[in-house]
């Protein structure tokens, strides 16, 4: 056989090789995943306070996640795989973030996931796109403020537009009383007032 057909027939059996391993750990990595969001799902079904959830993960989520560790690390000792391939890559990112990813296996409330952080800052990003631009930087003050209070609302399970009404009907009191009217007080406030808008289902 000829020389460049010897490394032309090895590329492929690499590239192969390379993508059977991906292929494993993508689905290692994905039923890991699955398992661990499985048992984060059982602990919200029954109610189970953060130190019970931590209890419940640490019986079933620290086993399947040590194993991927433990892979992870015998592709490098072992020489399967390359660090600098694609796949070596996605393992050294998770390995030099082991500590953060694997936090709620030992912080009783620590999510299992950044979503809630990635969903807030596209609260700012839509703002931003719907916004286009503002005339002053005093109006861009008081949208990034309007959309503060909106999401706040949201986080706190509450009709924003109703909120925002109670707000404007009772100027007088919210000034004089702000913490009366967060979110997640005005409620009570608007019940002691016996005015504003119903509130939300």
């Amino acid at each position: 056989m000829a020389p460049s057909s010897i490394a032309a027939s090895t590329t492929r059996h690499r590239k192969s090789r390379s993508l059977r391993l991906a292929s494993s750990a993508e689905n290692s990595t994905s039923l890991v995943n699955w398992r661990a969001r499985f048992t984060d799902a059982r602990a919200r079904d029954q109610n189970l306070d953060p130190p019970q959830r931590l209890a419940l993960h640490q019986a079933e989520s620290a086993a399947p996640i040590k194993a991927l560790e433990q892979w992870m690390q015998r592709q490098f000792d072992e020489r399967l795989i390359e660090p600098n391939s694609s796949l070596g890559a996605a393992i050294l990112y998770m390995q030099k973030r082991w500590s953060e990813l694997t936090l709620f296996l030992r912080v009783p409330g620590a999510p299992l996931d950044n979503n809630a952080c990635e969903r807030a800052l596209k609260k700012a990003i839509m703002h931003r796109k719907n916004a286009l631009f503002y005339r002053t930087l005093a109006g861009a003050h008081v949208g990034d403020v309007f959309m503060s209070l909106i999401h706040t609302a949201e986080l706190n399970h509450i009709a924003p537009f109703e909120y925002l009404v109670a707000l404007q009907r009772h100027a007088a009191e919210l000034a004089a009383d702000p913490a009366a009217w967060m979110p997640w007080t005005y409620q009570a406030t608007l019940a002691q007032h016996h005015a504003g808008p119903d509130p939300p289902a």
